[in-house]
């Protein structure tokens, strides 16, 4: 095995692992806004990953991810919330005002 194969491997593995990462933080996402409606009383309608990055915060790097997410207050109306995740973690929620009956 070369030094050109081992770095290639390598790459591939790194990609894998990023993939599984990213995978993960959306399956927390998903996790989380459906909890987080069931806890507000509201109906969780839709939820999709809106833009991804690599961020760094106190010398730390991992993924900043943003999400979007619909839900319903009443049955009727449809409103769009925020979730921004770093890593697994949830750094903030933000929804609109909605009404509920």
């Amino acid at each position: 095995m070369t030094l050109g194969e081992l770095t290639l491997w390598l790459v591939i593995g790194l990609v894998v692992f990023q993939f599984w990462r990213i995978r993960s933080i959306s399956e927390r996402a998903n996790a989380y806004a459906r909890d987080y409606c069931n806890q507000h009383g509201l109906q969780l309608l839709a939820i999709a990953r809106r833009k991804t990055r690599l961020y760094t915060k106190r010398g730390k790097l991992d993924w900043y991810s943003e999400f979007l997410f619909e839900f319903s207050g009443n049955g009727e109306d449809r409103y769009t919330g925020e979730i921004h995740f770093v890593g697994t973690y949830v750094a903030k929620t933000v929804l609109p005002p909605y009404r509920v009956n």
